[in-house]
């Protein structure tokens, strides 16, 4: 249901039981307070005069595990994953340590499934770059856009440009909106 503008007061009229349901009772249920179910979440539009509760999700994986794959892939240990209701919109933020055996890079980006699908991408994701043996930790921060509505599942991937990558403290944290 959608909040609808209220109605013109007319001196003299008689405001009826159901115009009190639909612009005063049906109005007030669609207010963030009345929709308010879970401690820590937040409100995001999700329609003309329309709001929804987002909640937020985070997971970790925190073993120390390797690939040598170039292209993107799950680890021994699958994830960190988060399924999560989200609009149009999510605020994805990915965390690891990671290091390469060469001079290649080790990159962690992620994957969505479910009601929207697309591939990791370098461009959303943390890359490592530089002299074997250097573990670095780093964030990559990315607003993901154009998802389709829905529940939607975000799960980390990993992969190298050569050498053998290690990823270590993997963190997901999925916004939505």
């Amino acid at each position: 249901m959608a909040w609808s503008a209220p109605m013109t007061a007319v001196a003299s009229s008689v405001f009826t039981a159901a115009q009190f349901n639909q612009f005063i009772r049906d109005n007030l249920n669609e207010t963030a307070p009345a929709k308010a179910t879970t401690a820590g979440a937040h409100f995001a539009v999700s329609g003309v005069n329309e709001i929804a509760e987002r909640i937020s999700a985070t997971a970790s994986v925190l073993v120390s595990e390797t690939t040598t794959s170039t292209s993107y892939d799950d680890l021994a240990t699958h994830g960190p994953e988060v399924s999560v209701e989200t609009g149009a919109f999510a605020l994805v933020i990915v965390h690891c340590s990671a290091e390469n055996s060469g001079a290649g890079s080790a990159r962690m980006s992620y994957e969505i499934s479910g009601a929207t699908s697309d591939s990791p991408a370098d461009n959303r994701g943390v890359g490592v770059f530089g002299v074997a043996g250097v573990n670095v930790t780093a964030s990559a921060v990315a607003l993901h856009r154009a998802l389709t509505p829905g529940t939607n599942t975000f799960t980390a991937k990993y992969r190298v440009s050569s050498g053998t990558g290690t990823f270590n403290s993997r963190r997901i944290l999925v916004m939505p909106f």
